[in-house]
């Protein structure tokens, strides 16, 4: 299994490496959103998930363009966000995220979440 994880701040993806150690996947690493784009389109991962506020691209126009091409659309991508307002909510559903989540997160709860959206794509 692959998981691509785009955030341009190590403790942020040690976090997230941590809450999902016991899925025994390999983990792809992207320090910004064009990155994430190259990444995602070169290792076809199997769960994606994106900080918001990275250099180049942010994360809703990271996920948006991943969506909109039928190639990666049914990868699930996770959002992380710093910004928990209903607004930010709503627009990681338009650009056609499969779940939000508010840093700092919850490890159990992410695990949770890969794991749900994983069962559901396979």
């Amino acid at each position: 299994m692959r998981i691509l994880i785009a955030d341009d701040e190590q403790t942020n993806i040690a976090l997230i490496k941590a809450a999902l150690k016991d899925l025994d996947g390999e983990f792809l690493l992207a320090r910004d959103g064009q990155e994430a784009i190259t990444l995602a389109k070169r290792e076809a991962p199997d769960i994606i998930i994106l900080d918001v506020m990275m250099p180049k691209l942010d994360g809703y126009k990271v996920c948006g363009m991943l969506k909109a091409d039928k190639r990666f659309a049914r990868i699930p991508v996770v959002i992380l966000s710093s910004r928990a307002g209903e607004d930010d909510v709503e627009i990681a559903r338009e650009v056609g995220a499969d779940a939000h989540m508010v840093k700092p997160f919850d490890q159990a709860e992410l695990s949770r979440n890969v794991k749900r959206l994983l069962n559901r794509s396979a």
